[in-house]
């Protein structure tokens, strides 16, 4: 059996939420002048490496596709077909969306807010009525409409989606050897580790997953990755960089 591709993880560029210090989820933001900047660097190191992408796969938020336009421009590979999918957006937030992080751990506690961020199976309240609806009137969305689109999200609901995405597109083109690039977000990334790496809860929580910062994974035979965890091209840079976002909210 010959060996399979090289999966390429990469978390939009910094976006104008994430700038301001607030929780996104699926509202559908642009790019910061830095974040796009963050997308051309991210495509410089995977110039370096060789990695040149076969197949791309991002959400329908534009601030992931925007990343991935950048990327595939830099590279010269504006061709390449990119495969989107709502199972890739960020997670559902709920009644946080749009809210300041600051604001929301004074107000809920550090506890409550961290579990709300990071934890496997705690999330906030639902999206109120008017936005829901809002989202299931979005075109986007058509084949979730009918209860399917979700008002709140859990990490471990974000698993459940991205999972099925995982054994039936991004491993079926693994297998075959391409090098596959998923352009997606902070969560969507953190859920799709988990189940690459099997993460405890411990572990799950402590994961922090930097803007713009190229993470590659190799895998054996059996699609298990070589090395657990994967490997950052910069990795000094997305170490900084994953502690910025660890601590977003305390100052």
């Amino acid at each position: 059996m010959s060996v399979p591709g090289t999966l390429i993880l990469l978390r939009h560029g910094q976006s104008t939420t994430n700038a301001e210090g607030r929780f996104t989820g699926w509202a559908d933001v642009p790019l910061t002048a830095h974040g796009q900047k963050q997308a051309a660097a991210a495509a410089e190191l995977l110039a370096r490496d060789g990695l040149l992408p076969d197949a791309v796969h991002t959400s329908v938020l534009r601030r992931s596709i925007r990343t991935a336009d950048i990327v595939l421009q830099e590279l010269d590979r504006s061709w390449l077909p990119v495969h989107r999918t709502w199972r890739l957006n960020e997670r559902q937030y709920g009644a946080l969306t749009g809210r300041v992080k600051r604001e929301v751990r004074r107000e809920a506690g550090p506890a409550r807010y961290q579990a709300w961020r990071r934890s496997l199976t705690t999330a906030p309240g639902p999206l109120p009525g008017d936005e829901l609806a809002r989202l299931r009137a979005d075109p986007r969305y058509a084949a979730l409409r009918g209860g399917g689109l979700p008002a709140v999200e859990s990490l471990a609901d974000m698993i459940a989606r991205v999972a099925p995405y995982w054994a039936d597109a991004l491993g079926g083109q693994l297998y075959t050897g391409r090098r596959v690039l998923v352009v997606a977000h902070g969560n969507t990334l953190r859920a799709l580790i988990t189940v690459l790496d099997r993460l405890t809860e411990q572990e799950v929580e402590d994961l922090n997953i930097p803007t713009g910062a190229p993470l590659r994974y190799d895998f054996d035979c059996e699609l298990r990755p070589v090395v657990r965890g994967g490997g950052y091209l910069d990795p000094d840079g997305a170490r900084v960089a994953a502690a910025t976002v660890a601590a977003e909210g305390q100052a």
